[in-house]
């Protein structure tokens, strides 16, 4: 291993992305930063940098211990990286994990309980789709 390597390898090499390709287009998203700088894949990274990669809603740090290209096993990841997120990310995680169903915005995806039983409610009230039969004057 040597005393650098490029970032977006060395996101793939550590298991932080599944596959290289991923890792490369997190850089040229902006989502990986090393220091408060943003780096494009081809940047190297060095011993003792610090990684930061937004990934949802929190922003993951890593310590590199080791700059590897090559993909290891998940037990030999420890020695070539040390988590240091801090734990206020990991409370933003759970929040946003809790809170998912209720910021639902009215309208996306498919309706809830409440909104499908309003929605059959409508449709048994009288309206027929076919507009020759609706009475307009009802509304």
């Amino acid at each position: 291993m040597s005393e650098q390597a490029r970032i977006d390898k060395w996101l793939w090499a550590v298991r932080i992305y599944k596959t290289r390709s991923i890792a490369a287009e997190a850089c040229k998203k902006g989502h990986i930063s090393i220091g408060d700088k943003t780096v494009k894949p081809a940047h190297c990274v060095r011993i003792g940098d610090t990684v930061n990669v937004r990934k949802g809603p929190i922003t993951y740090s890593f310590r590199v211990l080791k700059a590897a290209e090559n993909r290891v096993g998940a037990k030999l990841v420890p020695e070539l990286m040390e988590n240091i997120t801090p734990q206020s990310q990991y409370e933003i995680l759970e929040l946003s994990k809790i809170s998912g169903f209720i910021d639902r915005m009215r309208g996306s995806g498919r309706p809830t309980k409440k909104e499908r039983r309003e929605i059959d409610s409508f449709i048994e009230s009288g309206y027929d789709s076919d507009f020759d039969e609706f009475d307009f004057d009802e509304l």
